[in-house]
């Protein structure tokens, strides 16, 4: 059984139903990193690198907010709102962009040279930044848990990822018609941003899946409900029946542990009954509360 089945309209729906949240991250984060960019291409050649290097980050720090956003619409709601989800991935940013310089670099010499090592690379890599952000792996150690993720998988990851690279061909080729009446550098900036910014939600979306989905297989469907388990509001868990802090059912009337009055008595404890032979001098109490022997 393929255990990418379904994974893209998955994704779509995602997107789809979250769209004005993840939407609104990769467009903030572009935005950001443009500004800034066109800024610092004042001061010249030193200003237009230390652009690039700004790029750079925003990169990176998309690819890690995005999935953190992805794992966090999958429970059915935003918890987590733009600036907390930019936060909490602000620690990946060192490991993501690590992770992801080594992997362009050694899939781009796998392309140049022979072009399949180049997509075996992208394919058993190809879950390394929800790697780092969703089980805090290291730049180094993603590589290794990515390839073990899709071990027995390949085709199925490959054809996933080829699929969405005409997606987003396709979009290219859309945005391009719309903006070709624009001058070609100011239509190169907007294409580039806009194309960014409703691709990136997407193949974070993808990507993300295909982890959570290889992590499935690979547990034999424990992972099916990672983030669901018994908790808080959950059947099991905290303040929930059969819960912690929670009574035990009373047993039935009239056994041992109920305090509750048995068949054919009304009110609580009932006295126990009179001593052999009742009291000579019929002036004893009956209540013998004193632990059941008549006053003497």
């Amino acid at each position: 059984m393929n255990p990418l089945s379904g994974v893209l309209g998955e994704a779509w729906n995602i997107y789809r139903r979250y769209a004005k949240h993840l939407l609104a991250i990769a467009f903030v984060i572009y935005l950001i990193a443009a500004i800034i960019t066109a800024l610092l291409s004042l001061a010249g050649v030193i200003g237009s690198l230390l652009g690039t290097v700004v790029e750079l980050v925003a990169a990176f720090l998309l690819q890690a907010a995005l999935v953190k956003a992805v794992q966090d619409v999958r429970d059915g709601r935003v918890d987590m709102n733009l600036g907390e989800t930019v936060r909490a991935a602000t620690p990946y940013i060192a490991p993501v962009a690590g992770a992801s310089i080594l992997a362009a670099i050694a899939i781009t010499i796998g392309l140049i040279l022979i072009i399949v090592p180049g997509l075996i690379l992208i394919t058993i890599w190809a879950v390394i930044v929800p790697a780092i952000v969703i089980e805090r792996s290291g730049a180094l150690a993603s590589f290794g848990r990515s390839r073990e993720l899709v071990r027995g998988h390949g085709w199925q990851v490959f054809g996933t990822l080829v699929l969405v690279f005409l997606i987003m061909i396709v979009v290219d080729i859309v945005i391009g018609i719309i903006l070709v009446a624009l001058p070609i550098a100011l239509r190169n900036g907007i294409s580039s941003v806009v194309a960014g910014t409703l691709i990136a939600p997407f193949l974070a979306a993808v990507v993300t899946l295909i982890y959570y989905r290889l992590l499935d297989a690979h547990s034999g469907g424990a992972a099916a409900g990672y983030g669901q388990q018994p908790g808080y509001g959950q059947p099991g868990g905290y303040g929930q029946p059969g819960g912690y802090g929670q009574p035990p059912p009373p047993p039935p009337p009239g056994q041992p542990g109920n305090y509750g009055p048995p068949p054919g008595q009304q009110g609580g404890y009932a006295p126990p009954p009179p001593p052999p032979g009742g009291d000579p001098g019929g002036t004893a109490p009956q209540d013998y509360r004193g632990g059941g022997y008549p006053p003497g």
